[in-house]
């Protein structure tokens, strides 16, 4: 039986065939990945570094190497292949790993539009993860202990809980400010006008306006045009006024053309994103749920599942439960059955070992490992993934189940869903019909 090779032997092995230093112009890494900056991609070895031991798969796109290594390897990893290089590592959060992934090839309209909607609320992941965990706890001690809420502990808990959602538009603003190229602070102040809570004693054509109104669907209309403002008043403004004169220009006409034209649209467009999804889900059921779970993973491999986020956030800012999250999430639960389908066929060793290192992340709801790694590559077993996330998202939408918040996916998503064992059968549905789906579909075996 092989040894397992330590970080620093994947590193070297990883570092001699990409051509080494003078190979690479950057070198950095996110949570799953590391991603080389190659000069010239004929000199890289990619079947290569397939067969090293601890890799689980390999993305090239637009001039960088993104080798898939798994959470916590991939740190030891890039911090042995820093050593070896000389070269500087940089640690990339989510969104600038999104970013750096556009190349001018492929970067059409629609995809940066995408981008930008995804760069937006990445950041705010561990906030919703934090948040909806303490928000669970305190769900579960008010179960047994009602009288826990009235008191202090529980008091400061359910505000922790709730903290997100509180400054959810000021966070959307100023990041979505930083997107749309405009000044972050502005952008929390447009966020901020249009959820001010002395709105409700403004009167417009006799009724009260409505602090909020279209939640973060306003807040990224509004801003989109306070940073379009903002750019072209830079462009005319001397330089000597820019200071001052730019944000009262933009303020004063950003805050009248928000309350009169772009906040009503965007409460429009939030009734229907909302009235929609309930309506979807409820009037479908399973078969709406089926069809949603089967599907998402074609989705996530052409980015296209980004464009979803603000309607994940939408539905828990305006109901505080989304009926969404637990039925896409089954898309990893599908491909979690499928890759122990193909452990339990294949005769490959290396196979086997990267779904025996892939699968605990995969179960924890982190499943790029298996998708480049195992299903994919396979072909079939992908196909089996989805069949698996279309059986466990009806099962989520039969059986009703909503998250009350959202970051989390796999098995720890129960811990913030209405119903956690409901969906966790849900997910034992989507892993029994992702491995029969693939075991009856079978797979042409990997031969060594």
């Amino acid at each position: 039986m092989s040894q397992k090779l330590s970080p620093k032997d994947i590193a070297q092995q990883i570092y001699k065939v990409v051509g080494e230093k003078q190979n690479l112009s950057q070198v950095a890494h996110c949570m799953t990945r590391l991603r080389l900056n190659i000069l010239d991609m004929g000199l890289v070895k990619i079947e290569e570094i397939k067969k090293i031991d601890g890799v689980m798969g390999v993305v090239e796109q637009g001039g960088q190497l993104q080798i898939i290594l798994g959470p916590g390897r991939v740190n030891k990893v890039a911090y042995e292949f820093g050593l070896l290089s000389g070269i500087s590592i940089g640690e990339m959060d989510e969104a600038a790993a999104r970013k750096s992934e556009i190349s001018a090839k492929n970067a059409t309209p629609f995809k940066l539009f995408l981008k930008k909607i995804s760069n937006i609320f990445i950041p705010l992941i561990p906030a919703f993860i934090a948040c909806g965990l303490v928000t669970a706890i305190l769900n579960i001690v008010l179960k047994y202990n009602p009288g826990f809420g009235a008191g202090t502990v529980g008091g400061i808990l359910k505000v922790a809980g709730n903290a997100v959602y509180f400054g959810l538009n000021l966070f959307v603003g100023i990041n979505a400010a930083k997107e749309f190229g405009g000044s972050p602070a502005l952008g929390g102040v447009m966020a901020a006008v249009i959820t001010h809570p002395d709105l409700a004693k403004v009167m417009l054509g006799g009724k009260a306006l409505v602090p909020g109104r279209g939640g973060i669907i306003a807040v990224l209309l509004v801003v989109a045009f306070s940073s379009w403002l903002e750019k072209k008043l830079r462009k005319i403004v001397p330089e000597v006024l820019d200071l001052f004169l730019t944000p009262l220009i933009v303020l004063l006409v950003a805050s009248f053309v928000a309350i009169y034209a772009l906040q009503p649209a965007g409460g429009m467009i939030s009734d229907a994103i909302g009235n929609a999804t309930k309506a979807a889900i409820s009037g479908g059921g399973a078969v709406t749920g089926f069809i949603l779970g089967g599907t998402f993973l074609p989705l996530v491999l052409t980015g296209l599942h980004q464009g979803l986020t603000p309607v994940h956030v939408e539905l828990l800012k305006s109901t505080g439960l989304n009926v969404l999250l637990p039925i896409l999430a089954m898309a990893g639960a599908g491909q979690v059955g499928a890759a122990i389908a193909v452990y339990v066929k294949t005769k490959s060793k290396k196979m086997k070992k990267t779904i025996i290192t892939a699968l605990p992340i995969g179960i924890m709801g982190v499943g790029e490992p298996l998708i480049y790694g195992v299903t994919l590559p396979l072909g079939k077993p992908f196909i089996g993934a989805c069949i698996g996330g279309a059986f466990g998202g009806a099962a989520q939408a039969l059986f009703k189940v909503a998250s009350t918040s959202m970051g989390l996916s796999g098995i720890p998503l129960a811990a913030i869903t209405n119903t956690p064992l409901l969906y966790i059968v849900g997910v034992l549905i989507a892993y029994a019909a992702g491995f029969i789906a693939t075991f009856l579909l079978g797979f042409d075996d990997i031969i060594e």
